[in-house]
């Protein structure tokens, strides 16, 4: 039976919660949507966050796919009185399965300069699995992330998922290994094209308001991670269909699976699982 949480319920997690990996695909528009509207009455004049999207389509014909039949009909021989076989008809033509390629969608958030035409400023990122996959996800992104940085763009990415590969630009710059963490954000400026900024984000705490740089003359204005992350999921009722019980995958350390099984064993969480 699956333990789940009252809709309207926050998550039992401080910060960000693990489980919802099994629901990116929602979850991410969700909160490029809700990053879009958090920004929108915080930037000054002349600027605009819109969502933008680009579409592309993954090739999978590589990908070996086979399917195996549930139940299988045969047909017996037909015999004459005498014992002899009648010939059946001529099989049915056999076709070459052929599959169309994935759409994929990459969504993120830009703050255009409304007075001079739409300029982009900053986009923001917030990487899903296609990002960090071998493939040609992970290569049209790291190709946007090199226009936005010919291009005199802030870069503002948020990497929220623990699977995969680091594709963010903290790829690129040296950090202190003790101080990298699975989640955490990077913000490139325009200003500062030698440098990035990188805020290490950890399991257990909640997680941090972001600087977003403008134009040089702006001051940056201030997303709440958190506080968007949590609109999310309780708009999302996430916490009626997540399994807590279920592994996750990749794991927790053995010592973050402690922690959060004690998350998941707490008061709140016990009412929470009576009342489902």
């Amino acid at each position: 039976m699956s333990v789940c949480y009252n809709s309207h319920m926050p998550s039992p997690f401080p910060g960000m919660d693990p489980y919802l990996e099994q629901r990116w695909g929602d979850f991410h528009t969700s909160l490029i949507t809700y990053i879009r509207d958090e920004l929108q009455n915080t930037l000054p004049g002349g600027l605009l966050a819109r969502v933008e999207e680009r579409v592309f389509l993954e090739d999978i014909s590589s990908t070996e796919r086979s399917f195996r039949p549930d139940v299988h009909v045969y047909e017996q021989p037909r015999a004459t009185r005498g014992g002899t076989a009648v010939m059946n008809e001529p099989a049915v033509a056999q076709p070459i399965i052929a599959h169309y390629a994935e759409e994929i969608v990459l969504r993120s958030v830009q703050i255009i300069d409304a007075r001079t035409g739409g300029r982009v400023i900053t986009t923001i990122e917030v990487l899903s699995p296609t990002n960090k996959s071998p493939g040609r996800g992970r290569g049209e992104y790291l190709r946007k992330q090199d226009d936005a940085l010919s291009a005199s763009v802030n870069i503002v990415e948020i990497d929220l998922l623990r699977s995969g590969e680091t594709t963010t630009l903290s790829r690129k710059v040296n950090i202190d290994p003790e101080r990298i963490t699975t989640y955490h954000a990077c913000v490139s400026r325009a200003r500062f094209p030698d440098r990035v900024e990188y805020y290490p984000v950890s399991l257990r705490q909640r997680l941090p308001r972001l600087p977003i740089p403008l134009r040089p003359t702006d001051s940056d204005v201030v997303l709440d991670m958190q506080a968007v992350v949590n609109q999310a999921y309780e708009r999302g009722r996430y916490g009626e269909e997540i399994d807590y019980t279920r592994p996750l995958s990749p794991p927790l350390s053995s010592a973050d699976t402690a922690w959060a099984e004690e998350i998941l064993r707490g008061p709140a969480r016990s009412q929470a699982s009576s009342a489902s």
